[in-house]
């Protein structure tokens, strides 16, 4: 497996490292460590020295972000030139057959939460394949991925990201919880349902969705299926126990376009109160 890491070199950039050292340990993946410097549009005349400058320092700053990289993992560094960070991330992924690409957040949010910068924001609606975030400060944890959870879809037509997470599970030999998360907040229940009845619906999808589970990799160890209860999506997902070494996969909205990662307003809330590294996974 391949894992393409976009990176700052900045904590949050670290951050991101970390989360790619985590996964490419437990997948026995490859790490591409890119950084892309900004081409300006047109190009000034006389910057030429400035962008040698510019890119010397950017191969030490990778080179330094590899150096951050256990010796049992293959590294490599690039340092790309472009307009668009994401964009370059994005085809340099896609032209590479990466599995994954991984980002750190921006750099003022709170400690083992999640707060969405530029780039991670344009990946979080363009990228073509599956995104890992990390939480800020994640560089300081030293858990191995031990556990997968995953939001499952409570309608039948949402994209579901059961699938990837199971191929996952079943490269780095960790267990599956899949959780249906109920709220009081509206999140297109059918007109005149009650709360109960919401209730029942997410409970008969979280129950079909562990028999598909079992169906499609009977020999998964630790599946469990789980109701998360609250008023609201961040009380939902403060009610789950959380281990260090776990990472939360959500599903794109049903918006996306296919093959693409499109961020609905549910999953955005979820993020946000995940205090784990998020995986997103594209609309199929």
């Amino acid at each position: 497996m391949k894992i393409t890491v976009g990176y700052l070199a900045t904590p949050s950039g670290d951050d991101g490292v970390a989360l790619a050292i985590a996964l490419a340990r437990a997948l026995d993946a490859s790490i591409d460590i890119v950084l892309v410097v900004s081409v300006d549009e047109p190009v000034m005349e006389g910057s030429g020295p400035y962008r040698k400058v510019l890119e010397a320092k950017a191969k030490g700053w990778v080179d330094d972000a590899a150096a951050q990289v256990p010796s049992d993992i293959a590294v490599t560094t690039h340092v790309l030139s472009h307009e668009s960070f994401a964009r370059a991330l994005i085809d340099f992924a896609v032209q590479t057959d990466a599995d994954m690409i991984v980002v750190g957040g921006a750099g003022d949010g709170l400690l083992n939460r999640h707060s969405i910068g530029s780039v991670a924001g344009q990946l979080l609606h363009a990228s073509e394949v599956p995104l890992a975030l990390a939480p800020r400060g994640y560089r300081l944890s030293e858990a191995p991925i031990t556990d997968l959870t995953v939001a499952v879809p409570t309608r039948a037509s949402a994209p579901n990201p059961l699938p990837f997470a199971i191929a996952l599970a079943s490269a780095a030999h960790v267990p599956v919880r899949l959780v249906s998360l109920v709220s009081l907040e509206p999140t297109g229940a059918p007109s005149g349902e009650t709360s109960l009845d919401t209730r029942r619906r997410q409970v008969a999808a979280a129950q079909e969705n562990l028999e598909h589970a079992a169906r499609t990799l009977p020999d998964i160890d630790g599946l469990q299926s789980i109701v998360a209860d609250g008023s609201s999506l961040d009380e939902a997902m403060g009610n789950l126990d959380w281990k260090p070494g776990d990472v939360l996969f959500l599903g794109s909205s049903g918006l996306a376009s296919p093959k693409r990662v499109f961020l609905g307003s549910s999953a955005t809330k979820i993020l946000r109160a995940a205090p784990v590294p998020v995986v997103v996974v594209p609309h199929e």
